[in-house]
């Protein structure tokens, strides 16, 4: 489980295909001496399993599940990614729960900057429009951000100084696929409303005594 706060930018050195998987080995100085082998790292908000580590740098393999669904499959040699490390208990929740699992991409289409912050429109599959709302949560990239304006198809969110600076966002363009993550609690409020779920019926009422 994670929290959306960016720990630090890292640095793809290879992406090495294996067996229909991507073995990424990534430099980063700060969180490389936190984490072991077997240690869960958000690599552009997708949950990922440690699997060397080795100086300043550690490894990690990409099934092909997360290569379709994310921006991994488009990492190369020289790429920056966020990192952030999971959220350990007792620890502050700064963000929003996150969980690492990305629900799909979503296409960079509008970048305007508006009295010290910047505006990040960007258009993902219409059918995830119910997981949001606004100033609701959403990760992007990894980053837990508040909604601003949502239509069918699009949302925006605002991007503060700080975040763009901390991030890979301060080098994001109209065009670029990002990772997204909707909110957990609304996908499980949906599951349990929905009317396979739902055992409230005439049945279960007459059973109670209505």
């Amino acid at each position: 489980m994670f929290t959306g706060i960016i720990q630090e930018i890292g640095r793809v050195q290879s992406a090495i295909l294996a067996k229909g998987n991507l073995v990424f080995d990534i430099k980063a100085i700060q969180i490389t001496p936190k984490v072991g082998i077997g240690a869960s790292v958000s690599i552009n908000g997708a949950c990922q399993t440690v699997i060397i580590c080795q100086g300043d740098h550690f490894k990690v393999e990409a099934v092909r599940e997360t290569l379709s669904r994310s921006n991994l499959g488009s990492l190369k040699s020289g790429s920056l990614v966020n990192l952030e490390l999971p959220l350990g208990l007792g620890d502050l929740l700064h963000g929003h729960l996150v969980q690492g699992h990305v629900d799909c991409q979503a296409t960079v289409t509008e970048i305007k900057l508006v009295e010290g912050s910047t505006l990040l429109t960007f258009e993902y599959p219409g059918q995830y429009d119910r997981y949001i709302i606004e100033k609701g949560s959403i990760a992007v990239d990894g980053v837990s951000l508040t909604v601003v304006e949502v239509s069918l198809g699009k949302c925006q969110v605002s991007l503060i100084p700080h975040t763009i600076e901390s991030t890979t966002f301060r080098f994001i363009k109209v065009g670029d696929k990002v990772n997204l993550e909707f909110d957990m609690i609304a996908k499980y409020i949906e599951k349990m409303v929905s009317p396979s779920q739902n055992k409230i019926n005439a049945d279960f009422l007459k059973e109670h005594g209505f």
